[in-house]
């Protein structure tokens, strides 16, 4: 164990209110929200503003264990980009593309009632975070906002933090790392229930995957951020027919 004091004892702060304060009380807002949404029309601003904040202040903490940690800076949290600009703007470009083209395939398809497997796994995910779908164009910047956030700071603490932490704290290899990063990020989602756990497990390997093959977080946040926004923003019929569903 090479962390100082100061940080261990905060980065173990962290890492128990990420794996247990954080799911329970997700779970109960998550739950709150979806019994007062349509007596109190305010209360998801109000919860996605909290939830938005509980992020970036978690990345904050996650900024401020680095700093303070002699054995750790930016670059061992995947914060250091060492392409050159234009294969980083080639990975960007080819990332934003390639996701772009999966949700106009998928949005074609279930316009003309094509069934495929990854449609009805994406309608199966939308249900469990059925209460999070905005309804107002109000709601879909407030939603579009906590993608991006998500996006961001998600990778920032589970993807880098975690990780280095469980390295250079513990003397855990980096698979062994990653793997419990992933159990505490998936345990973050306990409000969506089983349906929502698996895919956001599949989701994590995946852009835990990612960081591992590019060595930095551009590309996780990018691709973690498009998938929230994909999810909460830009299948309106999914959640047209969704909200229909829970008058």
């Amino acid at each position: 164990m090479s962390f100082t004091p100061l940080a261990f004892g905060l980065s173990a702060v962290l890492v128990v209110y990420l794996a247990v304060v954080s799911p329970l009380t997700g779970k109960h807002t998550y739950d709150r929200l979806g019994r007062t949404r349509d007596e109190d029309p305010g209360v998801y601003r109000r919860m996605l503003t909290i939830w938005s904040a509980e992020l970036w202040a978690v990345a904050a903490v996650a900024l401020v264990i680095v700093a303070i940690e002699p054995n750790l800076d930016l670059a061992d949290i995947g914060l250091v980009i060492n392409r050159p600009p234009d294969t980083t703007l080639g990975m960007v470009v080819g990332a934003v593309f390639t996701m772009t083209v999966v949700s106009i395939a998928r949005r074609w398809a279930a316009a003309r009632g094509v069934k495929t497997s990854k449609a009805a796994q994406a309608a199966l995910q939308q249900k469990a975070v059925s209460h999070l779908l905005p309804r107002t164009r109000t709601e879909r910047w407030y939603a579009a906002g906590l993608s991006v956030t998500a996006g961001i700071t998600e990778e920032i603490v589970f993807r880098g933090l975690l990780i280095a932490v469980g390295t250079e704290a513990f003397g855990l290899s980096r698979e062994v790392a990653a793997g419990l990063a992933l159990a505490v990020f998936v345990a973050g989602h306990l409000y969506q229930g089983w349906r929502g756990m698996v895919p956001v497990a599949v989701a994590g390997l995946s852009l835990t995957f990612l960081y591992f093959r590019t060595g930095d977080l551009l590309l996780p946040i990018l691709v973690h951020a498009m998938i929230d926004l994909f999810a909460l923003t830009f299948s309106r019929r999914q959640r047209t027919e969704l909200v229909r569903e829970a008058a």
